[in-house]
């Protein structure tokens, strides 16, 4: 008997529901609610709150079976991470998705396990074949995307293009995670434009095979970075686990929980900006070598993809633990390019 059904009810989910079924609910329901889809709703940061927090008390094993037996009254607040964090380390902005299509932890967080599959190894091939199909389809979107953006600096409209750009990087930049997410894109767009170019001669005085060696070299830091997230991730799980049954386990969870929120979040971002980084290397790799274009036009884009890659990595807005990753307190807007 579960004595209050309001975050299921929420949710929109049964109060038997699976986990996967959590996930998708969430997912679908965040996607509608959230503040950048309702610009001009002054409820929407509240509803998205509530809804937040709904799913990350449902989605937890032990805080769930908490508020199945208490309530609310058995839910500990100071422990709550921020639902526009949650969700944008999870899932990414809809404001992004034209650039970086849908991440993969949100595909995967979409995912239902199969009731007739009981082998754990066959219903994880099941779901790496649905991630190579849905990743293909998500290249293939955003190829055609980033053609279509870089058309009017291919026609020689640059004015019009940097205009467009800076405007552009201004309305991502409010986003959550915002101007995170425009510093990652920026960088793998000026990077791989920059290798392109640099095959005619040298760019910026650095040889192409310069920019070769940064590029790999940048790829495996990233590598790194997000084996170092998921390892982070898994070391929280177990210290969580090692806690069961002593004494003062509620208390000593919600200690770590607070104490490794941040660093929780970064692993999900780290994980993230490998996904982001090594879809946009394909996207960019397909739009700078389409043998259905002239070499001419293949160097206007590598050109229009370095502005406005640069573009995107100068977007600062004011800090805020919603739209950035970073520490200091930039007060201005400044989407200038410097090429």
């Amino acid at each position: 008997m579960v004595k209050d059904t309001t975050f299921y009810d929420i949710l929109g989910v049964s109060v038997d529901a699976s986990s996967a079924e959590i996930k998708k609910a969430y997912y679908l329901k965040a996607k509608v609610v959230h503040p950048d889809k309702n610009p001009g709703d002054p409820k929407a940061a509240d509803n998205f709150q509530i809804l937040g927090e709904a799913y990350q008390i449902l989605s937890d094993p032990q805080k769930r079976e908490g508020y199945d037996k208490y309530g609310k009254e058995g839910i500990t607040e100071e422990i709550m991470l921020d639902p526009s964090a949650v969700f944008g380390m999870l899932f990414g902005s809809e404001l992004f998705e034209d650039y970086v299509g849908q991440l993969s932890l949100a595909t995967l967080s979409s995912f239902e396990n199969e009731d007739d599959i009981q082998d754990k190894e066959m219903q994880q091939q099941r779901n790496q074949e649905k991630m190579r199909v849905l990743q293909k389809e998500r290249d293939e979107k955003l190829i055609t995307n980033l053609k279509i953006r870089l058309e009017t600096f291919v026609e020689g409209q640059e004015n019009e293009f940097t205009n467009w750009a800076q405007s552009e990087a201004r309305r991502l930049s409010t986003a959550a995670f915002g101007e995170a997410m425009l510093h990652t894109i920026g960088y793998i767009y000026t990077r791989k434009a920059a290798r392109e170019l640099g095959k005619d001669r040298r760019y910026m005085k650095v040889p192409f095979l310069a920019e070769w060696v940064r590029d790999k070299g940048h790829l495996m830091k990233s590598q790194v970075m997000a084996a170092s997230g998921a390892v982070s991730l898994i070391q929280i799980r177990e210290e969580l686990k090692k806690l069961n049954g002593v004494e003062n386990q509620e208390e000593s969870m919600q200690k770590i929980l607070e104490d490794k929120k941040d660093s929780m979040l970064q692993s999900l971002w780290q994980i993230n900006v490998l996904d982001i980084e090594s879809t946009l290397s394909r996207v960019c790799q397909a739009v700078l070598k389409d043998p259905s274009v002239s070499r001419d036009v293949l160097k206007s884009r590598a050109k229009g993809l370095k502005k406005l890659g640069t573009i995107f990595q100068g977007a600062k807005a004011a800090y805020s633990r919603a739209n950035s990753l970073r520490h200091e307190d930039d007060k201005a807007i400044n989407t200038g390019s410097t090429s």
